[in-house]
């Protein structure tokens, strides 16, 4: 075991690896099939070594700096998209409207930031590809700044805290590390089933009399 979480160290050691973190995550607002849910959770399970003796600290990043720049490539990632939806032009436009599922997210989403609630924001985080969809929704819809972003901050937060502690206490629990970084990336994607799940059921926006 000790080889395993020395193994994980070499990997998520060194300042690179919040460089590949923020990337990954800024990223994946584009392209979802990114690891970045893989690779913050790798990061926090050798930090949970290093705690635990079994992997030198200055081998693994920083458990609350790995959570806050995980959660500002994600606002960032996030702001990119909501500009460039917002400046898309007639060829978004037209785009969004062939797809339904963009544009009952994007009707839905200014019910919720029009009634003060960002809730839909934050489960999109968790939901394959639904940061995508919100985020470019937003934007497509001229929906203001300071209704998206908070809540887009509290989803990034939200996102990166639980996978940074799925890592670092799976670890801690299971004490195998990859068995332990399985199980962490099960409760990731069944967190995210879950959003999906929950998204799917909410009540359809009701038409205009």
């Amino acid at each position: 075991m000790l080889e395993s979480m020395e193994s994980v160290g070499l990997l998520t050691g060194g300042p690179w690896i919040y460089a590949v973190i923020a990337a990954s995550v800024l990223l994946d607002v584009f392209l979802p099939v990114l690891p970045s849910g893989v690779l913050v959770i790798a990061a926090a399970t050798a930090a949970a070594g290093a705690a635990t003796g079994q992997v030198a600290p200055h081998e693994v990043p920083d458990i609350l700096a790995l959570i806050l720049c995980a959660t500002t490539a994600s606002v960032l990632g996030d702001l990119v998209a909501y500009r460039l939806a917002w400046r898309g032009g007639a060829r978004l436009d037209r785009a969004i409207a062939r797809s339904r599922r963009l544009t009952v997210a994007q009707e839905r989403l200014g019910s919720a930031l029009a009634s003060g609630g960002g809730t839909l924001v934050v489960l999109a985080r968790f939901a394959p590809a639904g940061r995508s969809v919100v985020s470019l929704g937003a934007g497509a819809a001229h929906r203001r700044a300071r209704d998206f972003l908070p809540w887009s901050a509290l989803a990034g937060l939200s996102w990166a805290a639980y996978s940074v502690a799925l890592g670092y206490y799976g670890a801690q629990w299971l004490g195998t590390t990859w068995l332990a970084t399985g199980v962490s990336l099960l409760a990731l994607f069944g967190a995210g089933a879950g959003a999906a799940f929950i998204m799917r059921r909410h009540p359809e926006p009701a038409e205009a009399p």
